[in-house]
Formats: structure tokens, sequence, C-alpha cells
């Protein structure tokens, strides 16, 4: 109970320490912003300030990674018997409706898109995450899916959330996640029974 309640605090700093620094990026430029700004923005040392982050990219990166092992471990959970196109499918919803209707989301991805040193950084978190993806949608039990055929169908799914996150961004976070998720998905598995066909 003791170490719930340390994690659910240090969790909660860290989100508070994330939203202050995205606030700086955006207001003063990535490159701009130092750490002991983030630290004296958020009322704490620089050292402590370390204890949270190893860098001030990573900061950037929190909720998602957040919720990228959550992703993770919905799939994992996702019945054996399921597709696994429809489990990648139904946990990637649920992740559109619950993390991109904040503001917050919109101007990290702005700043990733600009920051050349972020975007470097974001492709080496989704490599690992689509393997981490991949491992999942092999390792539910009876699930019967070999690596190519998980590979091929996280890859296809990352895809989609690809395109749906730009064309997102374009909008100015009017577009509809939630339905261009839909689109996405349904638009490749029709590609796919086509060429099967």
């Amino acid at each position: 109970m003791e170490e719930g309640l340390r994690e659910r605090t240090r969790r909660a700093v860290r989100a508070e320490l994330a939203e202050v620094a995205i606030g700086l990026f955006v207001r003063q430029g990535f490159d701009d912003t130092t750490v002991e700004d983030i630290a004296r923005a958020a009322g704490m040392t620089k050292r402590s300030f370390f204890r949270y982050f190893p860098t001030k990219e990573d900061v950037v990166f929190d909720g998602v990674d957040l919720t990228g092992e959550k992703v993770v471990g919905d799939i994992a959970a996702r019945p054996a018997e399921e597709d696994p196109w429809d489990s990648l499918h139904h946990v990637l919803r649920a992740w559109q409706e619950e993390i991109h209707a904040s503001e917050q989301v919109l101007a990290t991805l702005r700043l990733i898109e600009a920051t050349p040193a972020l975007v470097g950084r974001l492709h080496q978190r989704r490599a690992e995450w689509r393997r981490r993806v991949s491992e999942a949608l092999q390792s539910r039990p009876g699930a019967g899916i070999d690596a190519f055929t998980a590979d091929l169908l996280t890859n296809a799914a990352t895809a989609v959330l690809d395109a749906v996150s730009s064309q997102w961004v374009r909008s100015n976070g009017h577009a509809n996640r939630s339905a261009l998720l839909e689109q996405g998905f349904t638009q490749v598995h029709l590609r796919l029974n086509l060429r099967q066909v």
C-alpha cells in the first residue's frame, strides 16, 4: 500500500513537471529552455528535477511513455481467441479517447515536430514501443501468432496512428481522432482483405 502511494505521488510530480516543462518549451523554445528554468518554475532544485527525469528530452515524453506501458499491458490482456488486428483496434481506440483530448498533447506533438532532437528521440521510442506491442500480441496464451505477422500488424497499426496524429495536428486539434482512427483501421483492413483475394 505504501509503495503504491509512493509511486502515485512520484507520477503526480512527474506529470506536474511535464506540464510546467511543456509550457516553457512552447513559450521559450525547447533549445532555449534549461533544466534550471524548469526546476525553478516547478519550485524545486535542479538536483530534484534529475530524480524524476534523466534529461529534459525525457520530460517531453512522460505522458507518452506511461500510455505506452498501458497499451502494451492492455494488448497482452486481450482474449487469446480474439483476432490480433481486432485486439490492436480495440486497445488503440480506447487509448485515443483517453489521451488525445487535451491541449497539452497537441502542444507536445507540435513541439516534437518542430524540434529535430525530439523527432529523433520519438523515432527511438516508437521503435521500442512497436517491439513491445508485437511481443504482447504474441504473448497472449494460445494466440498462435508468429513474430513476422505480429510485427506486420503492429507496424500497420502504427502507420494508422501516425496518419491520425498528422491529420489532427494539421487541423489544429479540431479533427475527430476517434473517427480518423476508425477510418484508418477500416481502410487498412479492407486493403489487407483485397490482397488476400
